[in-house]
């Protein structure tokens, strides 16, 4: 399916956003943000249009080096949103930047300095900081500009995600959810804990990109101790974990405990 006014990844997990208007999509516990679904999803539409303006390409890489779940898929689904690519890194990683040919890198206040020093080492010409950081552009000047039409993508057509073991396109990123939702069966009143950390992999964004599109809450706590996960679980209503388990990652439901 193709649709005229956005990128197929970007309405396959947001097109029902606007319909499900404040309810919440996203609770980040690591720094305490809450996102709605239709502040996510107007989020990354409107920080997409300002890329676009101030020059993003399709299928143009862009690094994304934050430590945050919260500022991490904002950031992943922004790029694609504007049609470009997303490198997610875990280290401020000139070479990798470099070997991709990345000319914008996503960042937060806290890895700014490190961010700034690998963009003057690549080919990064733009860092943007979720917050403001020195010889960054702010996040939130992007959504202060002008809006404009996002690109038309082909399914097959590029990358939208890069990681160490895959490219993904958009057919393969819709793919992955669906892999992802074999032995789970997500549907919108699930709440959805996840103690995966940001990393330079896409099981987070698609496990969160499946909730998303089907309604659920994502609750996100990087590195939950196992002895605070019965309190999390018992506050949120979570059911559905993505837990890490024996260093393996695991999705499970809470009843019948069917893993992938």
């Amino acid at each position: 399916m193709e649709s005229t006014t956005q990128p197929l990844v970007t309405q396959a997990v947001f097109g029902g956003a606007h319909e499900r208007g404040d309810r919440p999509a996203l609770v980040d516990l690591s720094d305490g943000a809450v996102l709605s679904y239709r502040a996510l999803a107007s989020t990354v539409v409107g920080a997409a249009a300002g890329l676009v303006r101030r020059g993003a390409r399709v299928g143009q890489v862009v690094g994304v080096l934050v430590d945050g779940v919260a500022t991490q898929l904002t950031a992943l689904h922004t790029v694609i949103a504007a049609g470009g690519v997303a490198l997610p890194l875990c280290v401020a990683d000139a070479a990798a930047l470099l070997r991709w040919d990345a000319r914008l890198l996503f960042t937060t206040q806290k890895l700014a300095p490190a961010a700034v020093e690998a963009a003057d080492h690549s080919r990064v010409r733009q860092v943007v900081s979720f917050g403001p950081a020195v010889d960054t552009i702010e996040f939130g000047a992007l959504l202060a500009l002008e809006p404009v039409p996002l690109p038309r993508i082909r399914p097959t057509a590029g990358a939208v995600l890069l990681t160490e073991e895959d490219r993904l396109t958009h057919e393969a990123f819709l793919d992955g959810m669906d892999r992802l939702d074999d032995g789970v069966g997500l549907v919108g009143s699930d709440v959805v804990l996840v103690t995966w950390p940001p990393g330079p992999d896409a099981e987070l964004a698609l496990l969160a990109s499946l909730a998303f599109s089907r309604g659920a809450l994502v609750v996100a706590r990087p590195g939950l101790a196992s002895v605070e996960l019965p309190g999390a679980l018992d506050d949120f209503g979570v059911t559905v974990t993505a837990l890490v388990d024996e260093c393996e990652c695991r999705v499970m439901r809470r009843v019948g405990e069917r893993s992938i």
